[in-house]
């Protein structure tokens, strides 16, 4: 029985696309940079924000402290609220912790946003510890963000944890930390990225995912 559940918050708690790529595109146009529609930034759910406009468009190393600056600029007055709730989640997380599950997040947003936004939709209730990264940027990849929680509960192991997430870097991060990892579908990450990545389990939709957490 995994006693441990580590979700992953953008993308799998919740649905932040609007408020993700409002954001992206707000920081991307102090360089000059235009995207033609919202999808082109999808990419930007999930991995470190440092990754994201270095592979993807191109930021100059000397250019990413502004970068990620603009981008917390739109994101902390409008963007983190520019999200919902996945529907069928908050009642999957009730069950949850009324089996008994602890639970927690683990995500590469800053735990300073990831707290507002728990509290903001009445999330912050079904979880017992929250791991994300500092402000200052260090510490977003995924794994240590995973080995955050793991300092925090000292018996999180292979045998006793569960890592959700929609992306490969949920995934990678979770094999890299020991545990099993579920890729869930109705995320920002596809089938095969996440197949790629090695997922344990893979959900199509929230239901899929409760009946694999089940016998866990």
């Amino acid at each position: 029985m995994k006693k441990y559940l580590l979700f992953d918050l953008d993308g799998t708690l919740t649905d932040p696309g609007v408020g993700i790529t409002s954001s992206a595109a707000h920081a991307l146009r102090h360089f000059g940079i235009e995207v033609s529609c919202r999808e082109e930034l999808y990419p930007y759910i999930g991995p470190p924000l440092d990754f994201s406009f270095t592979k993807y468009h191109g930021i100059a190393k000397q250019d990413l402290n502004r970068a990620i600056e603009l981008f917390r600029e739109y994101f902390a007055e409008k963007g983190k609220f520019e999200n919902e709730v996945y529907p069928g989640i908050a009642d999957l997380l009730k069950k949850l912790k009324g089996e008994g599950t602890s639970l927690f997040v683990a995500t590469s947003k800053p735990k300073k946003f990831a707290l507002e936004i728990l509290r903001h939709f009445e999330l912050d209730g079904y979880f017992d510890f929250v791991g994300g990264s500092p402000l200052e940027g260090a510490g977003s990849e995924k794994a240590e963000v995973i080995r955050s929680v793991m300092r925090h509960v000292p018996d999180i192991s292979g045998k006793t944890a569960v890592m959700i997430g929609d992306r490969e870097y949920d995934i990678l991060g979770a094999h890299e930390c020991g545990i099993s990892a579920v890729g869930v579908l109705y995320g920002y990450g596809s089938e095969l990225e996440l197949k790629n990545a090695g997922a344990d389990f893979i959900a199509k939709d929230i239901k899929e995912l409760e009946a694999i957490l089940a016998p866990m």
